[in-house]
C-alpha cells in the first residue's frame, strides 16, 4: 500500500528543484514526490529527468515521478492533475506543498500525522493559528494575506485562520469528494475552494502551526489577477453553496425498495 505522495507544481524552479525533492527524500520513506511541471522553459523537467536516473541506479526510482504539462495552465489545474494521479496509484495520503523552500519540507511529518495518527481528515499547514508566522515578507503583503483569511472566515462561516495556505495534506476519502466537483479556481482562490469544499462535506480539519519563509530563490507567481479571482470567488463559493447539497461518496441515502410488505407495513 502506498502512504502518502507530496505534490509539487513547478514553473521555471530550476534553482530550487533539486534541493527539495533531495530534502523531501530524506524523510521517512513513506513520502513519495510528483512534481507537475507547467513547461518550465529553464529545465526544470529535465533536471527532475536526471535526477529519476540517479535514484534508478540507487534502487528507488519509485520514489520520483513527474508529470509534463504543454504549458502554463494554472496552479489549480496542477494539483487537480497531481491528485487524480495520485487517487489512481493507490496513495492513502497526499500532500500540497511549493517548490521554493516556503513550506519547510520537515513540516511535512507534523501533517501527516495529523492525518495519518490525529484522526483528522485535512491538515493545513498554518500561517496564522499561532500568530502570524511569516518571514522575508514585506508588510502590505502580510496584510493583504491575513485580512483576506479574515473576509474568508467572514463570508463563508469556516473558522480556518489560514484559507489561503497552500501547505496542506488530504486524506484519499477527502480527494475522492472533492474531486467529484468541478473545481471553478485555477490561483489564489483554488486554495479557498479545496478548504471551503471540505468543510461543506463535513470532514474533520485542524490547521498545524508553521513558519512561512519567502522564497529566496526564483521568481514568486503571485499577481493582483490571481488576487481578484479569490476576492470574487470565495463570493460565488458562498452563493453557489445555497443551490447544492454536500454528500461524501458512501453516505448517500439507499433508495427505499418498495414491497408488497413494505406498503402493507405502511399502510
Amino acid at each position: 500500500m502506498k502512504e502518502c505522495l507530496v505534490v509539487i507544481p513547478t514553473y521555471n524552479e530550476i534553482e530550487n528543484i533539486e534541493a527539495i525533492i533531495r530534502k523531501v527524500l530524506s524523510l521517512p520513506a513513506l513520502f513519495d514526490i510528483l512534481i507537475v511541471d507547467d513547461g518550465s522553459p529553464d529545465g526544470t523537467a529535465r533536471r527532475v529527468k536526471e535526477l529519476q536516473q540517479e535514484f534508478a541506479a540507487d534502487g528507488f526510482a519509485h520514489r520520483l515521478h513527474l508529470m509534463e504539462r504543454s504549458g502554463k495552465l494554472g496552479l489549480g489545474t496542477a494539483y487537480i492533475a497531481g491528485f487524480r494521479w495520485a487517487l489512481g496509484e493507490g496513495y492513502q495520503y497526499v500532500c500540497e506543498m511549493d517548490a521554493d523552500f516556503s513550506h519547510n519540507p520537515d513540516d511535512l511529518v507534523r501533517l501527516y500525522d495529523a492525518c495519518a495518527r490525529g484522526g483528522n481528515d485535512v491538515a493545513i499547514g498554518s500561517r496564522y493559528i499561532t500568530g502570524v508566522n511569516v518571514v522575508n515578507w514585506p508588510i502590505g503583503r502580510v496584510l493583504m494575506s491575513y485580512f483576506a483569511g479574515v473576509y474568508v472566515r467572514f463570508i463563508t462561516g469556516m473558522s480556518v485562520m489560514d484559507p489561503t495556505a497552500g501547505f496542506i495534506c488530504y486524506s484519499k476519502t477527502v480527494l475522492t469528494a472533492i474531486l467529484q466537483n468541478n473545481i471553478r479556481f485555477v490561483g489564489y482562490a483554488f486554495q479557498i475552494e479545496m478548504k471551503f469544499l471540505s468543510w461543506k462535506y463535513g470532514f474533520r480539519m485542524t490547521e498545524v502551526p508553521i513558519i512561512f519563509t519567502d522564497r529566496t530563490k526564483g521568481i514568486s507567481k503571485m499577481s493582483t489577477g490571481i488576487f481578484k479571482e479569490a476576492v470574487f470567488g470565495v463570493l460565488q463559493m458562498k452563493i453557489g453553496s445555497f443551490f447544492r447539497h454536500y454528500i461524501p461518496p458512501g453516505k448517500e441515502p439507499k433508495p427505499v425498495v418498495v414491497t408488497p410488505e413494505t406498503t402493507e407495513a405502511l399502510s
